[in-house]
């Protein structure tokens, strides 16, 4: 078996690609080598044994040449940060995915299946429920409410604080940018999947960390926000009031995931939450990982959001278990697989982007109305 993986020398696609190669399969990476993830060209952890293809996705002629001879389709390539290019997220995210089906359906390439990464993000502002109204899918906090400092999601209907469900696959509801694009993408390749006869799966990422995380993208991604000033001996900087909820999963879990439904014929067709189950507050991330790197300069809520945060995520994962998979892996582990990932690389790297001024200039990062204290 041949499979493409796009993406693969990224975070998670190069993990899959390490496993594929276990698996005995022949493998070929296509990867455009973003510079702010890949600042220096090829990684050195991506594998001699795999095919590399050095190009963009969403080019025509490079897809089609990296399709030739393949049997499965891992497509991980994304664009994600937080700032408002929003036409490349479609471009990259959505459109290189309907590219990828009209090359095969044009060429009538014999690929016997595909899986799509999506995300936790489709699920928007999320789902909530009240005591007295029931369950609802919120629009997205007002940027009045923002400013007020107000943070929690409340029952449109009586106004009362709302309490986070966990994230349904049947329901989504996104807002942003990158959600938009994600959703776009896996409804793009179930549905054309289905109607061409590709067995297709879309799988749902939480918050996936681990080693090989870029060090140098600090536009997303708390672990390598977090422990690279803790590291810096800067302040952690928390935006809100640091009790938003998140659902962190380890990258072995998602690789599992994606082996799982890669071989299940019960998955066709259908999206699957990839995520621990378990909430955890950003405060509580922040406290964790200052007891793992102690000298740092502490907490610092700022007194801001940034635009387009969701209050409360946190996936539901009994889909995916019904076929056998379960998250093994919990946030110490993750936060060490990460640590030792930054010691093998020589350290925090010396020329970061300030990724939060960044995002102020941009509009992406927001004030409200005053700082509150960290909670003890």
């Amino acid at each position: 078996m041949r499979i493409l993986v796009t993406g693969g020398a990224g975070f998670i696609g190069s993990h899959l690609v390490d496993r594929f190669l276990r698996e005995g399969m022949q493998v070929r990476i296509l990867d455009s080598l973003e510079p702010r993830v890949h600042p220096h060209g090829a990684p050195r952890y991506l594998p001699a044994r795999a095919e590399f293809v050095r190009g963009d996705v969403c080019d025509r002629n490079t897809l089609r040449a990296a399709l030739e001879g393949v049997d499965l389709v891992s497509h991980q390539a994304a664009y994600q940060d937080y700032m408002p290019d929003f036409s490349r997220f479609l471009a990259v995210n959505a459109v290189s995915t309907a590219l990828l089906f009209e090359l095969i359906v044009a060429h009538r390439l014999p690929v016997k299946k595909i899986i799509v990464a999506s995300s936790q993000a489709v699920y928007g502002e999320g789902q909530y429920h009240c005591a007295q109204h029931g369950d609802f899918q919120p629009a997205p906090r007002s940027q009045a409410q923002l400013q007020r400092g107000e943070w929690e999601i409340s029952c449109p209907a009586c106004a009362r604080t709302a309490q986070p469900r966990r994230l349904e696959e049947q329901s989504n509801n996104p807002y942003n940018q990158y959600a938009v694009s994600k959703l776009a993408a896996e409804k793009t390749a179930l549905g054309l999947g289905w109607l061409h006869g590709i067995p297709t799966v879309a799988l749902r990422y939480s918050i996936t960390q681990g080693q090989r995380q870029s060090l140098y993208n600090h536009y997303s991604g708390v672990c390598r926000i977090f422990c690279s000033r803790a590291l810096q001996g800067l302040p952690l900087v928390v935006y809100e009031d640091g009790c938003q909820t998140r659902d962190f999963l380890h990258v072995d879990d998602v690789v599992e995931a994606n082996l799982l439904t890669l071989a299940r014929d019960e998955a066709n067709f259908q999206a699957f939450n990839v995520g621990s189950g378990r909430p955890t507050t950003i405060l509580d991330y922040a406290r964790q990982v200052l007891d793992l790197i102690p000298g740092g300069a502490g907490i610092e809520i700022s007194g801001e959001y940034r635009r387009g945060d969701n209050r409360h995520s946190v996936s539901s994962v009994g889909k995916l278990g019904s076929l056998g998979w379960r998250p093994t892996r919990g946030l110490a582990e993750i936060l060490d697989d990460f640590l030792a990932w930054v010691q093998s690389s020589g350290g925090i790297p010396q020329q970061v982007p300030d990724a939060i001024a960044h995002m102020r200039s941009a509009g992406v990062v927001l004030s409200a109305a005053q700082a509150e204290p960290v909670p003890n």
